[in-house]
């Protein structure tokens, strides 16, 4: 599921120099990942939205390099999917509390109780039981007797060798 993470991992938080703006090099440097992995976040999240110059190039506040660090967190650190880490990060944003403290705990385990889990765990296990029952059925039936009264298959022949192709006396196979 997209919000249930993975168990955790551990990643450390960088230091963010005080400064106005970060070019795009700068925020991969700090977040130790690939340029092009921020831009692809870019496009994921709608709460990551750098400037830009006349120029084109990407220019990062301080508050993009803090959501970059968490989307890192998020994804790296505690094993959450994209649209897992989007939801985390738009619920943190929608409470007004920072993204740390708003995803320590997983948004499908804070609205379900305990006792639902269990019921759709036994759910699954159910289902499960009975694709388990069918396929043992479907094998049962490939194996038995019953089966091994098709015929074999036939192996295809191989055709003979085409004959030599016609020649004239010259040996060409255009006539002079």
């Amino acid at each position: 599921m997209a919000s249930h993470p993975s168990p955790k991992r551990a990643v450390e938080t960088p230091t963010i120099p005080d400064r106005l703006y970060f070019k795009i090099g700068d925020v991969a440097r700090i977040c130790k990942i690939e340029p092009y992995v921020l831009r692809f976040w870019e496009s994921q999240f709608p709460q990551l939205k750098p400037n830009k110059s006349g120029t084109g190039q990407r220019l990062y506040r301080k508050r993009d390099v803090e959501i970059a660090v968490e989307i890192k967190r998020l994804v790296y650190g505690e094993g959450y999917t994209l649209s897992g880490a989007r939801q985390a990060l738009g619920q943190a944003r929608r409470s007004g509390s920072e993204p740390q403290a708003a995803t320590a705990v997983p948004a499908a385990q804070v609205q379900a109780p305990a006792s639902a889990v269990t019921k759709k765990h036994d759910k699954l296990a159910e289902v499960i039981g009975r694709a388990r029952a069918e396929l043992r059925e479907i094998a049962g039936i490939l194996g038995s007797p019953a089966t091994a009264t098709i015929p074999p298959v036939q192996p295809l022949r191989r055709r003979a060798a085409r004959p030599p192709a016609l020649e004239n006396a010259s040996g060409s196979l255009f006539d002079a």
